[in-house]
């Protein structure tokens, strides 16, 4: 088994002292070295966010974090069905294994941008019409305000709270997997 990291090479990419103090007193270690490391025991001690920050200290494998990364974008993908989502992750997989230009990741990545943009507006105006339905119910200005503002804000802030939760135990057992996988390799 190749273990993708050692503290050193972390170390190298300037970590925030909460990710590195964290990670130490896991290891119960107080400095650097160069043994090997498993990205498993980082996602373990530290979590998602800090195990995805070290992906930056893995070396010769840009192919696999960008195909990674397309694995992570499919786990969510079915939150917009819009076609142009689905483009943008096949082009970044084309990409990822050198069968796509940049000006077609690119041109993918505007039009995901777009859907994702088109997407959150459809959100929102779904909402204001839940709002004037309620506040036509209602009668009554204070009502209607109250409605509006509920509706506004689940449109935008609490519909992405929900998708974010509902997609991390998904991306962990991606991670899990990705890490067997290359240090497998």
């Amino acid at each position: 088994m190749t273990e993708l990291l050692t503290l050193n090479a972390i170390r190298a990419q300037e970590p925030s002292p909460g990710i590195w103090r964290k990670l130490l007193a896991y290891l119960g270690k107080t400095a650097a070295d160069d043994a090997p490391l498993s990205m498993l025991t980082v996602l373990d001690s530290n979590g998602l966010d800090d195990a995805l920050w070290c992906l930056r200290c893995v070396k010769g494998r840009d192919g696999a974090i960008r195909l990674l990364a397309c694995d992570f974008a499919q786990s969510v993908a079915h939150f917009n069905a819009d076609p142009r989502v689905q483009a943008a992750i096949d082009v970044a997989r084309r990409y990822a294994v050198g069968n796509a230009t940049v000006g077609e990741r690119w041109m993918a990545y505007g039009a995901a941008y777009d859907a994702a943009w088109d997407a959150r507006a459809a959100a929102e105006a779904a909402a204001r019409a839940a709002a004037y339905a309620a506040a036509d119910a209602a009668a009554s200005d204070a009502a209607w305000a109250a409605a509006y503002a509920a509706a506004d804000a689940a449109a935008s802030d609490a519909a992405w709270a929900a998708a974010y939760a509902a997609a991390y135990d998904a991306r962990v057992a991606i991670l899990r997997r990705w890490i067997i996988q290359q240090e497998a390799a």
